[in-house]
């Protein structure tokens, strides 16, 4: 087995292992817990988990930790499946920690036959109240120094059923004085009866994630376990539980930093309880960064695959700006996506000197090969409400009394007359037309150029604009309930050109001034366009930008 040139810390650890001869092939494993669906981190977990087995020729499977059945459902087994298989990778086996249960339990009488594990009577808060501090050692058991024996009859009774959940126990026999918590007796089974998804009601006694984890690399054949930064306390014990199990080889664990980004909630446990409490509509809302809702929204895995991979793999972990992740979705949807018109807050504007008549614009500015695509227009037309003040800000570029702007296409206008309702509010701006020549030998010029719908072709949209959940950018760390962004979701009743109606769902097109937006179809069967990024950097959820 060849290395290759190492582009990361965990490429050049691999390298090593390859040189000394410590490995024949690497096998990795991505391994959710189906307690929720996957977000935006799972996919740089699967960047450097699927992505470093393919780069070595070796393979990666997809191992379900489902060792938790009080949260786990196969709703999400289906869901994270899903999930994988939309960014493209494919895994070499489907694995779960509940095909070696029987496996786990008996790795757990030899730790009990050969004096490394005992069953402890303590409650879970006893427990803890037991455990030291950072600087202060652990208080043994009093159950510590049963006899091999009596543990192994008490623990055969635990699986038997004969105890209430939480009454006992069963806790490595390691270091009540280490300066590493893990190691102070961790707890490696606890009585929990709960159906398990898989197994049903088998098992009344479950393993603990950090005993059954390193089993379960084992049972694979995983060379490399690739891990988050939060599992680097947890290592030795991973180390403790090979070693006394005599795993040979064993496998070896390392930790990269997860991926944080500003001003979202990336926590599973957060986002169940955004679904559970109705701050989104699902796990697929578009506002939230599980993978479900980018691709609801109509973020492309190619750029998610290209933020994580500029983010990097590093050991430290750090934020990313969420401006970041847009950047990289805009750079991806401006080569792809075509292009179109619409407004989100219509406002009539007649051409009083003009019958209409057809234009083309481009489907594509960057790729002339798509062609064009007819427009038509005629005396009504429809530009966004925030494009008209009659009581402009200085350096005001769009329309105002008197003044003139350029309809993307098809020539300038000027505004010579605005027509109020009674309450004052503008129902309708009466506008002189020019067209490109005319205003030329007119001398006529515009600063401003800006999008429109013709009144009679164009057809109803809803509009819908998203932000970002949190208010600020701080990774939330605490409960997010006071931090909500409780605008994050704006609806308007718009009007698009046909060409848009026309498209496919989930068809990605830029809208002129407005931003890239998804096309969907309502409940009713009307037309919808979904925003997925917006055209610059700062959020601007006005009507109109």
């Amino acid at each position: 087995m060849k290395t290759i040139e190492a582009t990361n810390f965990i490429e050049q650890i691999i390298n090593e292992d390859i040189e000394a001869g410590r490995i024949q092939a690497v096998q990795t494993r991505f391994p959710p817990e189906p307690n929720g669906y996957l977000h935006i981190g799972h996919v740089k977990s699967m960047l450097v988990n699927f992505g470093t087995a393919e780069k070595y020729g070796g393979k990666c499977n997809l191992f379900f930790d489902d060792t938790n059945p009080s949260k786990e459902k196969t709703e999400f087994v289906d869901a994270i499946r899903r999930d994988i298989e939309w960014m493209g990778y494919h895994w070499a086996k489907e694995v779960y920690a509940s095909d070696y249960f029987d496996v786990i339990y008996d790795y757990a009488e030899k730790l009990i036959s050969d004096g490394k594990a005992f069953v402890c009577d303590l409650s879970p808060e006893e427990i803890s109240a037991t455990r030291g501090t950072l600087t202060e050692p652990g208080k043994e058991s009093p159950c510590r120094n049963r006899t091999p024996e009596e543990n192994l009859e008490l623990f055969r009774n635990m699986r038997a059923g004969k105890y209430a959940d939480g009454e006992k126990c069963l806790r490595a026999k390691i270091d009540m004085a280490s300066p590493n918590m893990n190691l102070r007796d961790p707890v490696i089974y606890r009585i929990l009866r709960c159906t398990h998804h898989r197994t049903g009601d088998k098992w009344c006694i479950y393993p603990m994630y950090d005993y059954a984890h390193p089993i379960c690399d084992y049972m694979q054949g995983v060379t490399h376990s690739l891990c988050t930064l939060e599992f680097e306390d947890h290592r030795p014990l991973y180390d403790w539980v090979g070693i006394h199990l005599g795993f040979d080889p064993k496998p070896r664990q390392i930790e990269f930093a997860r991926l944080c980004v500003t001003n979202t909630v990336m926590s599973k446990r957060y986002l169940k309880k955004l679904v559970e409490e109705g701050f989104v509509h699902g796990w697929d809302d578009p506002r939230m960064p599980t993978i479900a809702g980018l691709r609801n929204r109509g973020v492309p895995p190619e750029a998610l695959l290209d933020f994580c991979t500029r983010a990097g793999i590093v050991k430290a972990n750090s934020e990313c700006q969420y401006s970041y992740l847009e950047s990289c979705i805009r750079d991806n949807l401006n080569e792809n996506a075509e292009r179109a018109m619409a407004v989100a807050s219509p406002l009539l504007l007649t051409l009083k000197n003009c019958e209409g008549g057809e234009t083309e614009a481009a489907v594509h500015p960057l790729k002339p090969e798509l062609g064009t695509r007819k427009v038509r227009f005629g005396r009504a037309l429809y530009i966004d409400r925030a494009d008209f003040s009659d009581d402009p800000p200085p350096k005001y570029q769009r329309l105002r009394p008197d003044g003139y702007v350029r309809l993307k296409n098809i020539g300038i206008v000027r505004c010579d007359e605005v027509v109020r309702l009674g309450s004052g509010e503008i129902s309708e701006l009466k506008c002189t037309y020019f067209s490109e020549e005319e205003a030329a030998v007119a001398g006529i010029k515009a600063k401003g150029t800006v999008q429109w719908v013709d009144a009679e072709t164009g057809v109803d949209a809803e509009i819908r604009q998203y932000g970002c959940l949190l208010n600020d950018a701080e990774y939330p760390g605490q409960d997010f309930g006071e931090r909500m962004n409780r605008d994050s979701e704006r609806i308007f009743s718009g009007k698009a050109e046909p060409y848009l109606a026309e498209a496919a769902d989930g068809t990605p097109f830029q809208l002129m001034r407005m931003g890239y937006y998804k096309k969907c179809r309502g409940e009713g069967g009307g037309l919808v366009l979904s925003e997925i990024v917006s055209l610059k950097d700062s959020f601007n959820k006005s009507s109109g930008r």
